[in-house]
């Protein structure tokens, strides 16, 4: 986190990648990126010293992942903990999260060239990542926006779009995700305001179309916020929207409850640019062990939260938006 407000406060462009607990902090300058680390933010990324924007690809595997989730016995276990720590006032909402098997013809390079999404980042052979959801972004102005990203329903469904806006459940559980990351913009900067809220994003994947349900919260940052952006990553992490809250019990209680180890998977990762700042949650993630691949996935559980709902909804993330 010091070398991250180092290069800041130098206007050197970086790329940072943050684990979820914070004990892997990965930093390169741009002009020293290794080969074998890949990014694509809004399409475009770096190669060859410069940026540019994402090439067609040309692909004869099939552009699909079949699953191997955990039976419902085994996530409606995790399930009924989260709700015996919510009824006993210890939680309020948690982002609950599994890892599941997955078997596909592809490799991580070619679903990191394939996948259409805002955020893109390829680790090595370690892991690929396509996610939708911003963390923050900074202006050189200082500006800081955050964009929670709670609330997802299938396309297909009768009034999708009327259905989760008006959905009790779902409104309870945006609430509180836009009333923390509030509280976390709060504690470093000011004139904290919730600029757009509850808004629709459309998100189009091989099988299906999702809608998924975000807000906009703004503040603002002292001038020299470069020569502090490591500890505002720092007191900002890990992401509200995949914890829940309060968040240091919750953190504690995911801990407890469950079964894999989260690594870089609902981390953040981001290009300080030389004078503003744009990183993402590390959601719709793909890891490699060997020759095994893994979708790490989840959602948020609330008191109102019905575990064959909240199964589905795991299952439903698993996918590649083409």
């Amino acid at each position: 986190m010091e070398r991250i407000s180092r290069l800041a406060a130098a206007g050197t462009p970086f790329l940072f990648i943050v684990s979820y607990d914070k004990r892997d902090v990965i930093v390169h300058p741009l002009d020293d990126l290794p080969s074998d680390i890949r990014f694509s933010i809004r399409g475009r990324g770096m190669e060859d010293g410069g940026w540019r924007m994402e090439d067609d690809f040309s692909l004869s595997a099939p552009r699909s992942l079949t699953p191997f989730p955990v039976p419902f016995t085994a996530y409606k276990k995790a399930f009924d903990r989260v709700i015996e720590e919510i009824r006993a006032g210890n939680t309020y909402l948690l982002n609950l999260t599994f890892s599941t098997p997955i078997r596909s013809a592809l490799t991580l390079e070619e679903i990191f060239r394939i996948a259409n999404a805002p955020y893109k980042l390829l680790y090595k052979e370690a892991f690929v990542c396509f996610s939708p959801e911003p963390f923050i972004t900074i202006s050189p102005e200082g500006v800081i926006a955050t964009y929670p990203m709670k609330g997802t329903i299938d396309a297909a469904i009768p009034n999708a779009e009327a259905s989760i806006l008006a959905n009790q459940k779902e409104m309870a559980e945006h609430v509180m995700v836009v009333d923390l990351l509030r509280n976390d913009l709060g504690i470093v900067g000011r004139h904290v305001r919730v600029e757009k809220f509850r808004y629709i994003d459309r998100i189009v994947t091989a099988d299906k179309t999702l809608l998924q349900v975000s807000s906009k919260i703004t503040a603002q940052l002292p001038p020299d916020w470069p020569s502090k952006l490591g500890t505002i990553l720092d007191r900002m992490l890990p992401a509200g929207s995949i914890t829940g809250t309060p968040k240091k019990r919750t953190c504690e209680i995911i801990e407890s409850v469950e079964t894999h180890k989260r690594g870089f998977f609902t981390g953040v990762f981001g290009v300080f640019d030389g004078t503003s700042l744009e990183s993402a949650v590390m959601i719709r993630f793909i890891e490699q062990k060997g020759e095994n691949l893994f979708y790490k996935s989840g959602g948020g559980i609330t008191i109102d939260s019905d575990a064959a709902a909240e199964y589905q909804e795991m299952i439903d993330k698993i996918y590649l938006p083409l």
